[in-house]
């Protein structure tokens, strides 16, 4: 299991069986790297588990994602990232990542 350092999800699900996963981060810009990085890992892990499975859900695809990144001051960045899959996806999400 991957602990994550800055990611905390919230978890919900549609009528559709389809879970999201939405986590937000702020640091100071010098930190920012290591949050994105976080990202990429469960991305990464994403592609590798479930390859050429993403995409929309409404259109059979296994997961997809959104990802925003803002400055909200000089000295705040804040990094949005939604996570949506289907039910086998999001199991194997939780037991990856220990996520409850």
């Amino acid at each position: 299991m991957t602990e994550l350092r800055y990611l905390d999800f919230d978890y919900s699900e549609d009528t559709e069986g389809h879970g999201t996963f939405d986590a937000m981060a702020s640091t100071v810009p010098a930190r920012t790297h290591e949050v994105l990085a976080e990202i990429a890992q469960v991305l990464a892990w994403a592609d590798a588990t479930f390859p050429d499975a993403r995409g929309a859900l409404d259109d059979g695809a296994a997961w997809d994602f959104d990802l925003q990144q803002t400055r909200e001051a000089p000295e705040l960045d804040t990094v949005t990232f939604s996570l949506s899959g289907t039910e086998d996806f999001c199991a194997a999400l939780r037991e990856r990542f220990g996520l409850d």
